[in-house]
């Protein structure tokens, strides 16, 4: 059972920073200055002085899979981007997979595997019984994997990689987070080369 995490970019604004540079060229009605490399130094201003709202013209979605319930759950809290997760109304969770955490210890993975066989055949006994998914869910735990497709814009982005990416934050959300860090700076570099991702605990 595979259940590494993985993320991968399904869409991202095209010529994004040099939108973002012509939106906020707009405000100080600077187009005379745009250049073939401008989009680089001017972006980079924008950051400093806190004037972030240009980044919102432009926007990535991602694709998670074989993350937690319990990672999707901190994910969605974030309000100012559109999601598309799996159901488990629709979705049929008979042979559900699941995350173990790390600090689970190697001693002690089969025991956890184990507990979590319970609830698949409590979840199947109800199942069998007559129950509808979307009932039987709630016999189903935080660690069942999900799939899940997020889109938000520059800003949003910045915001959620700055607070998912720290230390204090989750392990799960931390790792998805650094790989969307990861995509979003070899697309947009001027507007994410300047987020420190400290990656201990990886």
């Amino acid at each position: 059972m595979d259940t590494k995490i993985k993320v991968t970019m399904l869409a991202i604004t095209p010529n994004a920073e040099k939108l973002i540079e012509e939106a906020g060229r707009t405000c100080y009605l600077s187009f005379d200055k745009i250049g073939a490399d401008s989009a680089s130094d001017f972006i980079g201003r924008l950051l400093k002085m806190g004037h972030d709202s240009p980044l919102e013209h432009a926007c990535a979605t991602f694709r998670i899979e074989n993350c937690s319930r319990a990672m999707t759950h901190q994910l969605v809290r974030h309000r100012l981007m559109s999601v598309s997760q799996q159901s488990q109304r629709y979705v049929d969770e008979k042979d559900f997979a699941f995350v173990v955490p790390p600090t689970v210890p190697a001693e002690n993975v089969e025991e956890f595997s184990g507990d979590m066989e319970v609830i698949r055949k409590l979840y199947s006994k109800w199942r069998d019984k007559g129950l509808k998914r979307e009932d039987a869910r709630f016999f189903l735990p935080n660690a069942c994997t999900s799939e899940i497709v997020v889109t938000a814009n520059f800003r949003e982005w910045r915001h959620i990689i700055s607070i998912r990416t720290s230390q204090k934050a989750q392990w799960e959300i931390r790792i998805a987070c650094t790989e969307i860090h990861r995509l979003l700076l070899e697309q947009a570099p001027n507007c994410f080369g300047d987020i420190e991702i400290n990656s201990n605990g990886q």
